[in-house]
């Protein structure tokens, strides 16, 4: 990882814990437990290759995985979903702060604007597997991946999709899944 992303990253740390005790957009409240989420957010670029032009994240909350991806992606565009005032204003000040050409910030709700496609779909806590691909079908391709940041229930909530990976670590499922249309 390069200098200039980790310096990027430290910032959004910081950010996440100023902006976080005056208006409560995270669960996360230690330096630590920020480098936490900023790490498992990171984790899929080990063994994910390909991220394509366009992402998209739904639920972007605090900005856990989608900020932390978009700084070590500089090339990849991410479209961060949060209907969320409170938070979505934080997600503008991120962009801002840290110069994120490469963000743009949707204070909508998913399903209520205009489909594009993306190559890659992301998304950590929001709602069911099944659901969650209902929700994005119209941004996806025969080629969009998604990658869903999940708990204990992954293998549940996968059970009967094609072309589903569930990579393990600690507590959380990342689950990538191809070929869901």
């Amino acid at each position: 990882m390069k200098d200039s992303t980790k310096e990027r990253l430290n910032a959004y740390a910081q950010l996440v814990l100023e902006y976080g005790r005056i208006h409560n957009i995270s669960g996360a409240k230690t330096f630590q437990s920020v480098m936490s989420n900023i790490n498992d957010s990171i984790e899929p670029l080990e063994w994910m290759d390909y991220w394509g032009e366009n992402c998209i994240d739904v639920g972007s909350g605090a900005g856990f995985p989608a900020l932390p991806l978009a700084i070590s992606l500089p090339q990849t565009q991410f479209h961060l979903f949060e209907p969320i005032s409170k938070k979505s204003a934080f997600l503008h000040l991120v962009k801002t702060e840290l110069k994120l050409d490469n963000v743009a910030v949707h204070r909508v709700r998913i399903e209520d604007y205009p489909p594009f496609f993306a190559d890659t779909i992301t998304s950590r806590a929001l709602t069911n597997t099944r659901s969650f691909i209902e929700l994005i079908r119209p941004f996806a391709t025969s080629k969009t991946t998604l990658l869903l940041y999940k708990g204990s229930r992954a293998k549940e909530e996968t059970k009967g999709l094609n072309s589903v990976k569930i990579i393990s670590r600690k507590e959380r499922k990342y689950v990538l899944i191809k070929d869901f249309l």
